[in-house]
């Protein structure tokens, strides 16, 4: 009996240990909580960027394709949508709220001649076939800009983070990966026969 058992230590030992000979527990349950395998590779690392509307695609890269895609009253619309280029993946947001100074933030408005157009603003990201649709936030866009009007599209835009929406980093979602893409729907509650349009929103991109 003392044999047999000396035998299965031994062969424990042999499982037990890595290339160099050293004891390591991570080769009989990988991934165990806390204990990395020798020679993993660590986590990708995302940088940080923000789009506007000149980082859409063909059809939605200017400021009259923006708000002139603004549907009727009560319709939710596609207003502007980007395709994910080749070798990358992206997540909507930036940073975590763990760090608030370091998440992202975003700003978004449409205006007319005297007045802000009201509505809700929806971010969405798809598959390259369009059979994936997943809503991602949505939100008042009363929110996202100045409170004061001005007919100039910069003036309203928002730069003090302690005023702005807080988007950290979706990461409850999948990837956006090559081809796939992201977008803004909005529903127009108050129109204002829109004249002008902006946003920057922050997203994390990884390659």
């Amino acid at each position: 009996m003392r044999k047999l058992w000396a035998s299965l230590i031994a062969v424990l030992c042999l499982i037990l240990a890595d290339q160099t000979g050293q004891f390591n527990l991570a080769n009989l349950i990988p991934g165990l909580g806390g204990i990395v395998p020798r020679n993993a590779v660590p986590a990708r690392q995302g940088f940080r960027t923000d789009i506007g509307i000149e980082d859409g695609d063909v059809a939605y890269d200017t400021e009259a394709e923006v708000y002139g895609a603004i549907g009727a009253v009560g319709i939710w619309t596609i207003i502007w949508e980007m395709t994910i280029p080749a070798q990358q993946a992206v997540h909507w947001g930036y940073g975590s709220p763990a760090t608030p100074q370091n998440q992202g933030y975003m700003w978004f408005a449409v205006i007319g001649a005297a007045v802000f157009e009201v509505g809700k603003l929806r971010l969405w990201q798809n598959s390259a076939r369009r059979t994936k649709y997943r809503p991602v936030c949505e939100v008042s866009d009363v929110a996202l800009h100045a409170a004061t009007f001005n007919a100039a599209i910069e003036n309203v835009a928002l730069i003090n983070k302690n005023e702005m929406y807080a988007l950290p980093e979706k990461v409850e979602f999948p990837l956006v990966g090559e081809d796939s893409l992201i977008g803004l729907e909005y529903q127009m509650i108050v129109d204002s026969t829109p004249a002008h349009a902006g946003f920057k929103i922050p997203i994390t991109v990884y390659q």
